[in-house]
């Protein structure tokens, strides 16, 4: 019988981005008391957080002072964004902080070769790939292409990413570190959002089926259940499964999919935190990725993953040619169509395909549900 109590715990993220903002109104139904670090003295936590500290979490002395002022509180330490400095969360987990997601799992995702070395050392289906320096080893490869050239460090939403099938590509190549992929003809791209505890309990979120922006290359919107075969979702979830299970990750790891055209399912790469592509689970799915990573990183039962009806999301992004204080436009339009949830971040500023929101679409069928975010799509813009 469970004997131990639940006492309000002590929660410290790194970040105080929309992950973070998220995670605190999850929080509060289960009355964690939330500590935000973060670089931007406006971040959209700063005034939902039990306390704000102002620092960049890449530095070494500001994430180990954070952790260190509220070690005494017995608190957990997680994430939002993983471009942060693992030395000090090391050096915290050695100190007896729980830290999680672990930091050598940061580690690892944090650079895209290992990754991809991970995904081939246990098996993981992933596009074949070469690890390689500088611009001159990615010239040796100039006749076999086409390829992606990502870089291993600092890239995210597109950033960091080139593709490579022409001599002029090849002589402009990032001159750093990278891996060169090879492209893959896909059918869809998915996402599988898993959650692990530390007792070992892992339960994995439906695939979502994800469209993006071609100029911003972001996700421009998403829909779940995905519009794939039984068999092909039973693949993307043990997937998802195996890879959590074998990191032993504790948290909600995003899973980021190829479909291709032949039916086969390779590993793009991951995210451990909660994720773009898991949004709209706050309003579809009876546990949303919030409340899962919370109970994940607590040591609490994770929760029910299943879908209450097909739901989609839409990013709201700023619109091109306008950067300075944000003005939504449309919004008592938006708010006149049922089954339609907004999400602001708090970002005062907007600038050209910033995220500044989402809008969550739900309805009884996916054919309904299409057709209705296709009516969503541009009625609320983010102007200056």
């Amino acid at each position: 019988m469970e004997t131990r109590g639940y006492k309000r715990p002590v929660l410290g993220i790194i970040g105080g981005g929309q992950l973070g903002r998220m995670l605190i109104q999850a929080a509060v139904d289960l009355d964690v008391e939330v500590h935000i670090v973060d670089p931007d003295e406006d971040a959209p936590c700063r005034y939902l957080a039990k306390t704000f500290s102002h620092g960049n979490y890449r530095d070494y002395d500001t994430v180990l002072n954070f952790g260190n002022g509220l070690a005494n509180h017995n608190p957990v330490l997680t994430i939002e964004f993983e471009d942060i400095n693992t030395q000090a969360l090391e050096e915290l987990e050695g100190r007896g902080v729980r830290v999680y997601p672990q930091p050598r799992v940061i580690k690892l995702i944090q650079d895209k070769g290992a990754q991809k070395q991970f995904y081939a050392d246990n098996d993981i289906p992933t596009a074949p790939f070469h690890l390689i320096g500088n611009r001159a080893e990615a010239l040796a490869y100039a006749d076999k292409g086409p390829f992606f050239q990502k870089l291993r460090r600092g890239g995210y939403d597109g950033k960091g990413v080139m593709k490579m099938a022409t001599a002029e590509d090849f002589n402009a190549a990032y001159d750093a570190p990278s891996i060169l992929e090879e492209l893959v003809p896909f059918e869809k791209e998915l996402s599988v959002i898993v959650a692990r505890n530390p007792q070992g309990e892992v339960k994995a979120f439906p695939a979502v089926e994800m469209y993006f922006n071609p100029i911003a290359n972001l996700v421009e919107f998403l829909f779940s259940p995905a519009k794939i075969t039984a068999e092909q979702e039973k693949r993307a979830n043990e997937i998802a499964v195996q890879i959590a299970t074998k990191l032993e990750i504790v948290g909600i790891l995003a899973v980021e999919m190829f479909l291709t055209k032949e039916g086969e399912i390779l590993v793009n790469e991951m995210a451990p935190r909660p994720h773009n592509s898991g949004h709209q689970t706050i309003e579809g799915n009876i546990t949303s990725q919030y409340e899962q990573h919370l109970r994940a990183i607590l040591g609490l039962p994770l929760g029910d993953t299943s879908l209450i009806k097909p739901t989609a999301m839409l990013n709201l992004l700023g619109e091109p040619g306008f950067e300075g204080e944000a003005v939504y436009e449309g919004m008592d339009e938006l708010l006149k169509i049922e089954g339609v949830y907004p999400h602001l971040y708090g970002k005062r500023f907007t600038k050209p395909y910033r995220k500044m929101g989402h809008i969550t679409v739900i309805a009884d069928t996916v054919e309904e549900l299409l057709a209705k975010t296709d009516k969503v799509k541009g009625v609320v813009k983010v102007r200056a």
